[in-house]
């Protein structure tokens, strides 16, 4: 066996040493959702996700759910049927090391659930209703925490801010049906874009109305044994 010089010696030496100053690796995480303002969400708050959109037939699980559920628990459960089906979609390469997040938004108001209009006049009926008025945007979201390809921990919980709404002018109604976003949206619009304008004020979380509620995902993350701190870059 060859002797170890001192030139071998200090080569292991900056080795370990490199060693230790090396973050560990990174955790991913993974939005179960085709939300653009969810993910807005997220990289305005240093997170960039790898994007995965679920398939999950919305209406059947929450028709099986029946008419006694309440609006908290309907999006905290489709949230959760969200991130399963995503969290069993992913590559190895995913799964060593990575968080699932799955959310669902519902509007609550006259003592029923409005999702994503399903038209333009479902949508003009919409706001024709709560205009002038209020409601409850329910956002649910679950968490799920995979090591080394299993779900090691798992945290989901609802949260709730209510909206209040102003009354758009007939021109002005006609003018946001036409844009689009009312359809795309839980409960026909938004409050970081056109429909913004049409909203007074809020009690509560924004973001929670954009679709993903940063508060409530940092006391999730904490849960599942992650820091948020550990996921920005």
């Amino acid at each position: 066996m060859a002797p170890i010089t001192p030139a071998d010696d200090e080569a292991e030496r900056s080795d370990a040493e490199e060693w230790r100053q090396s973050p560990p690796p990174m955790t991913r995480v993974v939005l179960g959702s085709a939300s653009p303002g969810r993910l807005r969400v997220l990289r305005q708050a240093g997170i960039d996700p790898l994007v995965v959109i679920s398939g999950v037939d919305e209406d059947a699980v929450t028709a099986a759910l029946g008419p006694n559920c309440s609006p908290g628990d309907v999006v905290r459960i489709l949230a959760q049927a969200k991130a399963d089906q995503v969290a069993a979609s992913l590559d190895r390469t995913v799964t060593a090391d990575c968080v699932v997040i799955g959310c669902d938004s519902m509007l609550h108001i006259d003592g029923r659930l409005v999702g994503k209009p399903a038209s333009a006049d479902e949508a003009r009926s919409q706001w024709q209703s709560m205009g002038g008025r209020s409601g409850q945007l329910h956002t649910g979201h679950c968490l799920l925490r995979l090591v080394d390809g299993n779900a090691s921990q798992r945290a989901s919980e609802s949260s709730a801010t209510t909206v209040h709404f102003a009354t758009p002018t007939e021109a002005d109604l006609d003018a946001y049906i036409a844009s689009g976003e009312p359809v795309a949206v839980a409960g026909g619009f938004t409050l970081d874009g056109l429909g913004g304008w049409f909203v007074d004020r809020i009690e509560g979380d924004p973001s929670n109305v954009i679709g993903l509620s940063l508060p409530l995902t940092r006391s999730l993350l904490q849960r599942v044994g992650l820091s948020v701190t550990q996921l920005w870059g």
